[in-house]
C-alpha cells in the first residue's frame, strides 16, 4: 500500500514550490517524486509514470495508493495508476487520519529538513530532498518497523559485555550539520 501527497514550501525569493512525495506503508520508504512551482496536469501524469517504473525496478507490488482530494491530482494520474493494476484510494473529506503515514512523514520532513534550511531555489529544495530522503530510509530509525530503517534490516544486538564496553561511536554530519549520522568505528 502507498500513500501520496502534496505539500509546499517557500524558496528565499518567495516562490511557492510543491513537493510530491510518497511514501510505502510497510516499510516506509519514502521517495520523492519531484518539485515544481507549477504542478500541471502532466507534470504530475509524468511523475505518477516514473512512479510506476520506479516500483517494477524495485520489485515493489503496489495494489493500493492512498491520496487526498486535492485538486493537482488530475484524472489522468489515476488513470495511469489503474493502467497498472493500482487502485486509487480516496481520503474522506476533512479526514487526515486516512493518510495519516503520509501527513505524519509531512511533518518530520518540515521540522527535521525545511524549517532549519532556507532554501534558495529548485534546484536546492531538490537536492535537500533528495539527501533526507537517502537519510531517512537508510540510516533514521522507524520505531512503528521495530527501530528497522526501511533499506536495511535491524543489526544484531551486542551480548558480549567486551564489545560493548568500547564503543567508539562516530558522528557524520549530512547538509552542512542539519542531519547527523552516528557509526561505530572498527
Amino acid at each position: 500500500m502507498l500513500a501520496c501527497d502534496f505539500f509546499e514550501t517557500v524558496t528565499l525569493s518567495g516562490t511557492r514550490m510543491y513537493v510530491l512525495a510518497v511514501i510505502e506503508h510497510t516499510t516506509r520508504q519514502i521517495r520523492i517524486l519531484g518539485t515544481t512551482a507549477h504542478p500541471t496536469a502532466s507534470w504530475v501524469a509524468q511523475a505518477a509514470k516514473n512512479l510506476i517504473m520506479d516500483l517494477e525496478d524495485t520489485g515493489c507490488r503496489a495494489r493500493f495508493l492512498i491520496r487526498d482530494r486535492d485538486s493537482k491530482f488530475p484524472a489522468l494520474f489515476d488513470t495511469v495508476l489503474s493502467e497498472t493494476g493500482i487502485e486509487v484510494v480516496l481520503s474522506g473529506v476533512q479526514m487526515p487520519r486516512m493518510n495519516s503515514i503520509m501527513e505524519r512523514w509531512v511533518q518530520t520532513c518540515r521540522r527535521e529538513l525545511l524549517d532549519r534550511t532556507l532554501i534558495w531555489n529548485q534546484r536546492h529544495l531538490l537536492h535537500a530532498l533528495r539527501e533526507f530522503e537517502q537519510f531517512y530510509n537508510s540510516h533514521r530509525p522507524h520505531q512503528g518497523i521495530a527501530n528497522a530503517r526501511p533499506l536495511r534490516s535491524l543489526p544484531t544486538p551486542d551480548t558480549d559485555p567486551e564489545q560493548i564496553e568500547p564503543l567508539n561511536i562516530r558522528r557524520h554530519d549530512r547538509l552542512g550539520g542539519i542531519l547527523h549520522e552516528y557509526h561505530r568505528s572498527a
